[in-house]
């Protein structure tokens, strides 16, 4: 009764997809006005490519967006280093995952959408492009892809796997959706031991613990090397909003305006590029004096440099953002959205001040307190203050170098997960 229910439930979800396609091809065109890459190549979204030459060694890598495409290139690497011959497969879902993804990318590699995930979507993707071996990054499972994948006995691993607690209750609601899907991986590689028993618990087999690929992600020195220089030619303290999210920067900023003078330079990264020109208009709103890092070449000009705000208005900046940033506030995490990143933050040597909604990075965020390289706030009220505080604290450079130590002490993911993933090529 059990398989007959599961089979509904994945009937009924296919028909509704289907019944949805126009939405989601509108949807496409919508978000393309902003960001013209979701318009090209939208056959490829339907499993619709031109068939390729059989490779000896075809691994197919799926990283949704811009973080987890950043923790696939530590994996990416390390397979290439122990299997050269190997053809990349990268499928991604985002613009800027897709243009993170560009940069992985060798002679003969391939780089696609992710299909839609109808039975016919699916099936001509694998009939194309016959993968090997599939690795999906995260939290990416797909019903539909899951069966035609265990159909065929294409091995399929769930790395840098994570679960919340939100997200598992979710799943026990769709029960008979959802756990044949994880059924369906070869193998799941859990970032922590709380994020394996969720999985496990809703049916996930073959469970192992390696830990977050994100703490092997090293920033690039260059950016590194340009953000120290931007600080110590400004000789001002800077506070970072670290990719923030719709409803934070309009209660950044009313905080950031009731601060005493002398104040801080507040440099703000929206998570979303298509959101740059929004944030620009909020920030002027305010009477507040902008630059925006578009309008600059290597380093701030004058004017930037006599500016209230910057807006960081780049893609694949962020390690040059925290190196040039005494503090920096945690996006995502003062709206219910789970928190964005807080482990690259750490890794280039800035404290962070998290808000309650941490839920995405769990354990990350709960071992960052406990090494005191980050700190709780209850509201964005609250951490414009602290940030504030912190940035003219000459103590900011032990928060520093503690957040250096906590990324460090916590790295060796990358290895492990490759041994599993070794293990199930083909020979």
């Amino acid at each position: 009764m059990s398989a007959l229910r599961q089979r509904l439930a994945r009937a009924i979800y296919s028909a509704l997809l289907l019944a949805l396609t126009p939405l989601y091809l509108l949807r496409l065109w919508r978000r393309g006005a902003a960001e013209p890459r979701y318009r090209r190549r939208i056959a490829e979204r339907f499993g619709y490519h031109a068939p390729v030459a059989r490779a000896p060694l075809t691994v197919w890598v799926h990283a949704v967006s811009l973080g987890e495409t950043q923790a696939a290139a530590t994996l990416i690497s390390a397979l290439r280093q122990r299997e050269p011959s190997l053809r990349l497969l990268l499928t991604c879902g985002t613009a800027t995952g897709w243009d993170a993804g560009k940069r992985l990318l060798r002679e003969g590699d391939l780089h696609t959408w992710l299909p839609y995930d109808t039975p016919f979507a699916v099936r001509r993707f694998l009939n194309r492009l016959r993968p090997d071996l599939g690795v999906v990054m995260e939290t990416e499972v797909w019903p539909n892809l899951m069966h035609e994948a265990r159909k065929r006995g294409l091995p399929m691993v769930l790395a840098n796997a994570r679960l919340s607690d939100k997200s598992q209750r979710h799943g026990l609601r769709l029960a008979d959706l959802i756990r044949p899907a994880l059924q369906g991986f070869t193998k799941v590689l859990a970032q922590t031991s709380d994020d394996a028993q969720r999985l496990s618990a809703l049916g996930a087999p073959h469970v192992s613990i390696c830990g977050n690929l994100k703490f092997d992600v090293e920033p690039v020195p260059a950016l590194l090397d340009q953000g120290r220089t931007w600080r110590a030619a400004l000789d001002r303290e800077v506070v970072l909003a670290a990719s923030t999210r719709v409803g934070e920067e309009a209660a950044l900023l009313t905080a950031w305006t009731a601060l005493a003078q002398p104040r801080p330079l507040l440099l703000i990264v929206p998570r979303h590029p298509q959101r740059f020109d929004e944030v620009a208009t909020l920030v002027q709103q305010q009477g507040l004096r902008l630059a925006r890092r578009s309008h600059w070449g290597v380093d701030p000009d004058p004017q930037a440099a006599e500016a209230d705000v910057w807006l960081g208005d780049s893609l694949g900046e962020m390690p040059l953002y925290y190196a040039a940033a005494d503090v920096a506030l945690l996006g995502g995490s003062f709206e219910p959205l789970g928190g964005q990143n807080l482990i690259e933050a750490a890794a280039c040597g800035c404290p962070v001040l998290m808000g309650p909604h941490t839920f995405n990075f769990a354990q990350a965020a709960e071992l960052s307190l406990a090494a005191r390289a980050s700190l709780r706030v209850v509201d964005m009220a609250q951490g414009v203050q602290q940030a504030a505080s912190m940035a003219f604290d000459p103590l900011c450079q032990a928060w520093s170098a503690r957040a250096l130590a906590f990324a460090q002490a916590h790295r060796g993911a990358t290895a492990r997960s490759v041994d599993h993933l070794l293990a199930l090529l083909p020979r």
